[in-house]
């Protein structure tokens, strides 16, 4: 018997069962009933619709039953209304099961239970006006955790060139400090993007494990380093390893209902700039301890023998913590076997359900390039990173080398004080403070004005050994909270752009490109800082920009750059449909 017309014309799947041609009676020819069919049911033969046929009169129309239900999704999709039942019509995303389980869980995708990109928009469907606190702290302590070996080292690194007698002049200690700043990036910049199309093939959680392991053993033998060479290799090698941010970024927007993309977001960029506090307050306090604190740590004890150990390790026993706490991440990542034959069940529905392409998700990652939205954010967010990077060795330098020299002859301690303080208030900031800014004034032109108070801010700063006492700590203190303050602001703002830019499944390929251009940025910027402090310091009594005056110059020329660039045709604001 020929079955109605089902689903565009599809023919049924095989093993279906078949109904039997009912004979017309005699002496006249009857037309065959049409029977109704949908994606989930089909017609089946009746011993009362034999008998009728047989005698004479025409066969009523079989009653329908229901299909073997899908797995992961419940009952067929019952068009006559006794099955499944549409929330809010119109695609897939909509439509529940009786039990009040998704039917698909993502428009133009069908639930597979086994995926965990799968469980997890389930787990966020289900959860509907819940804050994610768990999540949120989770992202917050991986973040931080992999952003306090960055600029530990800051607030000792001229103290350590030194020990390790690699400078034949105290005006060269800046000169090899900045290539062992800039070695981290450098390494970074070489893996980032690998890091992105492995976390997009394998997963976020492996990536981030990885670097979390990287870092409890790289770390610590930086603490323990012999001479130049050994501190030089295992902060390149440290950097190779630290795959973390494009995956973690992913990972944010993905965890999270959308309503929370944002503030995934934002965690993640403040947690990045309490890192990049507080990692050299870590740094400044617990350097050189058997020198600052001989009652507990002697100079014959290892702490005594590597001064610069305590810090790394400390920073070591973090990452071990943050390594347990990964075992209740949840993976995001999609892991779907495509589909092998097209006519099945499943790809009617997916197909009825319909789908939304981007053009950035067809070509890879080459594809990417050509999305300028995205390529805009980065090139903003290269030259802003350059800049904050070059600030955070410049102060650090600064700070501790001698007055004679145009420095405050600070001592790692008071470093550290004044960082601590700053990532305290930056805290309340990005809590508080920031949440109602974004709300109220819209992101670029918020960049904006961060970039335009940034430059009479860092011409100031050579005027600071000009003060003393209780004044010249009060001021640095205001000054460096501002400084950090307007570069969260600004790093939160262009993850924002970025993510929105493209959809999920290049996500963290797109982060992993935005991370390898900006640790090339950010690999330049200490030792090109550092080549310009150490020449600043030889120039001490020139005529145009004097010593440091020449130093903050040029990190005020790299924020007009990025002041410009924010301007069309440098940059595009773009949004991706997610």
């Amino acid at each position: 018997m020929c079955v109605g017309p089902s689903v565009r014309s599809r023919r049924p799947p095989r093993g279906a069962d078949k109904t039997r041609r009912a004979s017309p009676p005699l002496g006249r020819s009857q037309p065959e009933p049409k029977l109704p069919t949908s994606a989930g049911y089909l017609a089946a033969p009746t011993p009362r619709a034999a008998t009728a046929s047989l005698a004479g009169s025409p066969p009523p129309v079989p009653p329908l039953q229901p299909r073997r239900p899908l797995p992961g999704v419940g009952v067929g999709l019952d068009l006559a209304g006794q099955g499944a039942k549409m929330d809010g019509g119109g695609g897939g995303g909509g439509a529940t099961t009786a039990l009040g389980e998704p039917l698909l869980a993502k428009k133009g995708r069908a639930y597979r239970p086994r995926c965990p990109g799968c469980r997890v928009e389930r787990l966020n469907a289900e959860r509907e006006g819940v804050f994610p606190l768990k999540d949120l702290f989770l992202i917050w302590l991986v973040t931080i955790t992999c952003t306090l070996p960055i600029q530990t080292l800051f607030p000792f690194l001229y103290f350590m060139i030194r020990d390790l007698h690699i400078a034949k002049q105290t005006q060269d200690i800046g000169f090899y400090a900045g290539f062992v700043g800039a070695s981290y990036m450098f390494g970074r910049a070489i893996s980032s993007t690998v890091w992105g199309i492995v976390a997009d093939k394998h997963g976020r959680k492996p990536v981030i494990i990885l670097t979390l392991v990287s870092i409890i053993i790289l770390n610590t033998l930086f603490g323990l380093s012999l001479n130049y060479w050994m501190a030089l290799t295992t902060r390149c090698l440290l950097g190779v390893m630290c795959g973390y941010l494009g995956p973690i970024k992913a990972y944010a927007t993905e965890v999270c209902r959308k309503e929370y993309n944002h503030l995934a977001l934002a965690v993640v960029s403040s947690s990045r700039g309490i890192g990049l506090i507080i990692g050299p307050a870590i740094g400044g306090y617990l350097a050189q301890p058997a020198d600052k604190y001989p009652s507990i740590f002697s100079q014959t004890s290892i702490f005594g023998r590597f001064p610069y150990f305590l810090p790394c390790l400390c920073i070591s026993i973090l990452a071990v913590l943050a390594l347990i706490a990964c075992t209740w991440f949840l993976e995001t990542l999609h892991k779907h076997n495509e589909d092998t034959v097209d006519n099945s069940v499943e790809a009617i529905e997916e197909s009825l359900a319909g789908t939304d392409t981007e053009e950035n998700g067809n070509g890879g990652c080459l594809q990417l390039f050509k999305n300028w939205p995205l390529m805009s954010a980065i090139t903003l967010y290269c030259i802003f990173s350059l800049q904050d990077v070059a600030y955070a060795e410049v102060f650090s330098l600064w700070a501790v080398s001698d007055r004679s020299y145009g420095g405050l002859s600070f001592t790692t301690t008071d470093v550290g004080n004044v960082l601590a303080a700053s990532g305290l208030f930056l805290f309340l900031y990005q809590m508080f403070v920031y949440p109602l800014l974004a709300k109220s004034v819209d992101h670029i032109t918020l960049v904006r004005g961060v970039a335009i108070l940034t430059i009479p801010l860092l011409a100031c700063y050579p005027f600071f050994p000009s003060l003393s006492g209780f004044v010249l700590m009060l001021v640095v203190n205001f000054a460096s909270f501002l400084k950090n303050t307007f570069s969260v602001t600004t790093i939160t703002v262009f993850n924002i752009l970025m993510n929105e830019a493209v959809t999920q499944d290049v996500r963290a390929a797109a982060n992993g490109i935005a991370v390898t251009l900006m640790s090339i940025s950010k690999a330049v910027a200490p030792a090109v800082a550092g080549i310009i402090f150490s020449w600043a310091q030889r120039r001490q009594t020139a005529s145009f920009l004097p010593g440091d005056h020449l130093v903050f110059f040029m990190l005020n020329v790299f924020t007009v750059t990025g002041l410009v660039f924010t301007f069309r045709p440098f940059f595009v604001r773009g949004s991706a449909k997610h």
